[in-house]
């Protein structure tokens, strides 16, 4: 099989799934053996459906590819649903903390884009948030900004739950912007 016919069949693949993958980071790891070193690599993958649901998942393998795809399934296995305000932000301000990482995530009016760094930034994308303004403190390992970060997106609450929880209507709970 050429170069080529390889090419395409990865592209077939990839528009076969319904999923949208964003790779976050790739690490090469090294044992040191007697004939000299043996690499092995891993993998992080955020993956999502583009209408609130996301995952991510950590692959280690021999070769790039495998480390990806494991990586891949473990993220379709651990998907949660990430109620979106308007098709493109977050309901409220919320923090997430997980190790050493912190983040503040914060809602943005329509045209603001995607305003983080580092490893969440595929997060919303996967995700299908369009417009949130987020910060990342404390450490810039992928691992714990990606942990933080989920963190922060199960604390979120749409009004109706609000509602429902303090026995109100749904009208009767603001939101503030």
């Amino acid at each position: 099989m050429s170069q080529r016919e390889k090419k395409n069949q990865e592209a077939v693949y990839e528009s076969e799934s319904e999923f949208i993958e964003k790779l976050v980071a790739i690490k090469r790891t090294a044992k040191v053996v007697k004939g000299g070193s043996r690499f092995n690599f891993s993998a992080i993958v955020v993956v999502g459906d583009g209408k609130g649901s996301v995952g991510y998942g950590l692959g280690k393998a021999k070769e790039v590819p495998e480390a990806i795809r494991k990586a891949t399934d473990q993220a379709q296995k651990q998907m949660i649903k990430v109620e979106i305000k308007d098709g493109r932000t977050i309901f409220h301000e919320t923090i997430g903390r997980f190790g050493a990482g912190n983040v503040v995530l914060r809602p943005a009016s329509a045209g603001t884009g995607i305003i983080a760094g580092g490893s969440m930034r595929p997060i919303f994308e996967a995700i299908g948030i369009s417009d949130v303004l987020a910060k990342s403190t404390g450490t810039s390992n992928p691992h714990n900004l990606i942990k933080a970060t989920f963190a922060a997106l199960q604390n979120i609450s749409p009004p109706k739950r609000v509602a429902a929880k303090r026995g109100l209507a749904a009208k009767n709970v603001r939101i503030r912007d």
